[in-house]
């Protein structure tokens, strides 16, 4: 059902996104996953209907939905796959930095890529900087008007694939966190190459790879913000992203749950009574759904606090840890309710419970997001 505490327009989009991801993502979901090929088709039919950069301003080009109805789309593209969600939602990712701490001239060079159909990246992992972002090795120093970056980045999301991206370096290695910045990089640059490709447990047809930078050289301007400010942009890209990959949770829980009762109801106990007609599975059921309506409202609090302008920061950390938790947790119920056929590549939440592990890690660990929050609460 359209959720009636929406907007009218929220709902058009929320209702835009289900049908969009019955027609084209269930369908190809499994195949996709089987391969683990990148589904680069699934751009285009954004692209038709108007949801492939949903992030950007309306003032260059892009619809400038807001960001609960970034956020309600999301959700719907995370029903259908979570690899296709997080492939989709690459573009907004990207997009963020650059509305955080870019100027027109830097908008007009991103967006304009994102609008014609192109893909967006964000780099900040490194092999030896995953949760501490301040130990970021990727170097980049001023020679002339121009910045030269050397380095490596992994688990780069959509990264082997986007024709722009953000990339997180060291302008001042001596001052750690306080000396990274954040430079816009497009895919053509001298020097930046893709190395390895990440082959996952789960979300396997979104592309994650390993960049390699020697030499890339890019115009002095291509820096966003000021010097040492990379890693403030950097955690307000992630005070973003991450109530979005909490929105891609609610998807995954909300898909393994309405598997669960599809089960439940059909399949039949040894005295020819469904499963459902047991206590003990209903009442499993009934709190599959309180933890999913649960952190389906603790993602819809942190975008209106966004919308509203006030802090949000404890707010998404809080969204992301119990939405991505519930998504693992009901997926893995619905498997245990489905027993062997739950256990089976035959079942859809098989795979459901192997993507949902993924979004406890990305975007901030679950661990990471305790400490923000404890941090939120104990400060003095």
């Amino acid at each position: 059902m359209v959720d009636k505490s929406l907007t009218v327009e929220q709902q058009r989009l929320q209702q835009l996104a289900r049908d969009f991801t019955k027609q084209h993502i269930i369908p190809a979901a499994g195949e996709y996953d089987k391969t683990g090929e990148f589904p680069m088709f699934i751009f285009e039919e954004a692209k038709k209907v108007g949801l492939n950069c949903m992030a950007v301003p309306a003032e260059y080009g892009g619809p400038g939905y807001d960001s609960v109805a970034q956020s309600v789309v999301v959700e719907e593209w995370g029903y259908g796959c979570a690899a296709f969600a997080t492939t989709l939602n690459g573009n907004g990712l990207s997009a963020y930095p650059v509305i955080i701490a870019g100027n027109a001239e830097q908008k007009k060079l991103f967006f304009g890529r994102l609008v014609s159909g192109g893909l967006g990246g964000f780099a900040l992992t490194e092999p030896g900087a995953g949760s501490d972002a301040g130990a970021v090795s990727t170097i980049a120093k001023l020679d002339g008007d121009e910045w030269v970056l050397n380095g490596t980045k992994c688990f780069a999301t959509t990264c082997g694939y986007a024709d722009i991206m953000v990339i997180i370096a060291s302008t001042d290695p001596g001052k750690k966190a306080k000396g990274l910045s954040a430079f816009v990089v497009e895919k053509e640059r001298e020097g930046l190459t893709v190395g390895a490709v990440e082959h996952k447990m789960g979300i396997r047809s979104s592309n994650t790879v390993e960049l390699l930078l020697k030499n890339v050289r890019i115009p002095k301007g291509h820096l966003l913000g000021k010097e040492g400010e990379g890693m403030k942009i950097a955690m307000k890209t992630l005070d973003l992203g991450r109530p979005m990959v909490a929105s891609i949770g609610v998807g995954i829980a909300q898909r393994a749950l309405d598997e669960a009762i599809s089960y439940v109801k059909e399949r039949l106990d040894i005295n020819g009574k469904p499963l459902a007609a047991h206590q003990a599975v209903a009442f499993k059921i009934a709190d599959m759904q309180i933890q999913v309506e649960a952190a389906r409202q603790l993602v819809r609090n942190v975008f209106r606090l966004k919308e509203a302008g006030l802090p949000y920061t404890k707010e998404a950390a809080i969204a992301k840890t119990f939405a991505t938790d519930t998504a693992m947790q009901v997926a893995a119920t619905a498997v245990g309710l489905m027993g062997s056929f739950g256990y089976s590549q035959d079942s859809i939440v098989e795979k459901l419970m192997r993507d949902a592990k993924v979004t406890q890690i990305y975007e901030g660990t679950n661990q990471v997001q305790r400490i923000v929050i404890s941090g939120h609460l104990l400060r003095s």
